[in-house]
């Protein structure tokens, strides 16, 4: 079976146990497992998939914990490396009455950052595997060259490249330095995940379908790109646009709903042998189940707290999906 490689940060989310206050006014937490790329590795494994962790992680109690979910969980954990030298990365979220969240992170030591080309270098990539990153590891430091040499291999071995921009601001030296990375990233995956608050931050441009086709260069052969409630749509390199309206929640806490939605997508391409020179054409012939699938996963995230909880497996989706849209319920 063909795999799912994550790589970038894996870090503990501090998740308030009273809603509707400012992080300054929030009395108390509550821990919980983090980071996009293992939150949708923990989906992809979740949902029948195979998905591999590739980071760096501290020998600290908290690293250890984090080894655990996704030993738990089912991701392969076989090349992670651990080390003395970083801790792990904490961010305290505070969430308002709609669910939405803000983030104050502390990870200017964190182990993932460390993380060296040559520690990854025995990886070896097949035809059919996919690589999903995130913008949070891409700052200035040894994991942001790690980044290109895996993305260089998986290419080289035919396998698709996938990049949610994830932009986290508050990790950043600044705005600009942020924007013109991920912009140099962008042309260097095959599939791009974006959502509505973060098109226009990274483009600069205001209009959303002129936005949506900045991105769609280089390699980019598709933008998925995520609204929140209102659902998400598949933007084709060849001018086709695939939408579905997503699903209605009471929302508990939006954390790990994107990654829950990404690991959705990704398992389902997974399944149907996506590669780089069939993506356009799987994403045409089966984008009803692919964007499904994957509101529905980001749907149910976003009604339970935390992130790990919110990746449901595979048979609550679909029970899901049957109970809110029979009709679209044919796929297995």
């Amino acid at each position: 079976m063909k795999k799912v490689y994550c790589i970038g940060e894996t870090l503990i989310d501090f998740i308030p146990l009273q809603k509707n206050k400012a992080l300054k006014e929030v009395g108390g937490f509550e821990k919980a497992a983090g980071g996009a790329p293992m939150n949708a590795a923990i989906a992809v494994a979740k949902y029948g998939g195979q998905s591999v962790m590739l980071t760096k992680m501290a020998n600290d109690h908290f690293g250890d914990f984090l080894m655990d979910v996704m030993c738990a969980n089912g991701v392969d954990v076989s090349h992670i490396v651990r080390t003395d030298e970083g801790e792990t990365g904490l961010a305290f979220v505070s969430v308002d009455k709609d669910g939405e969240r803000s983030f104050t992170f502390y990870r200017k030591n964190a182990a993932d950052l460390l993380l060296e080309p040559e520690e990854v270098a025995g990886v070896q990539f097949q035809e059919g595997d996919f690589l999903h990153f995130c913008s949070v590891d891409l700052v200035e430091s040894p994991i942001k060259q790690t980044h290109l040499n895996v993305i260089e291999a998986i290419r080289k071995a035919n396998g698709t490249v996938c990049f949610d921009l994830n932009v986290r601001i508050p990790l950043w030296p600044d705005e600009a330095s942020c924007r013109e990375t991920i912009l140099d990233f962008v042309p260097l995956a095959d599939l791009i995940k974006v959502s509505s608050e973060e098109l226009e931050f990274v483009t600069a441009i205001p209009d959303e379908n002129k936005a949506i086709q900045s991105l769609l260069c280089g390699h980019v052969k598709a933008v998925v790109y995520t609204k929140g409630g209102d659902g998400a749509a598949i933007y084709l390199k060849e001018g086709q646009v695939f939408k579905d309206p997503g699903f209605k929640v009471t929302v508990e806490d939006t954390t790990g709903a994107g990654d829950a939605f990404i690991g959705g997508l990704l398992s389902e391409l997974l399944s149907l042998e996506a590669k780089p020179d069939s993506l356009i054409q799987t994403l045409q012939t089966h984008h009803e189940q692919l964007l499904t699938f994957s509101n529905a996963s980001g749907a149910l995230a976003a009604s339970v707290k935390g992130a790990i909880e919110a990746a449901p497996g595979r048979e609550k989706v679909m029970k899901f999906i049957e109970a809110q849209r029979p009709a679209a319920g044919h796929f297995k």
